[in-house]
């Protein structure tokens, strides 16, 4: 049975460190933010 507290002590501070880390990473780093323009072959857009 202290395996198994072991084990499970251990996998959930490893889960806990990924979301940890996960969510700090997901907070403090943006992607830049540019515009992308591309043609689409065979579209034609019509004028009114």
């Amino acid at each position: 049975m202290p395996s198994l507290f072991r084990f499970l002590i251990s996998t959930g501070s490893l889960v806990a460190l990924v979301s940890a880390g996960l969510y700090i990473l997901a907070n403090q780093f943006e992607p830049q933010r540019h515009e992308v323009v591309k043609v689409v072959p065979g579209v034609k857009i019509r004028k009114p």
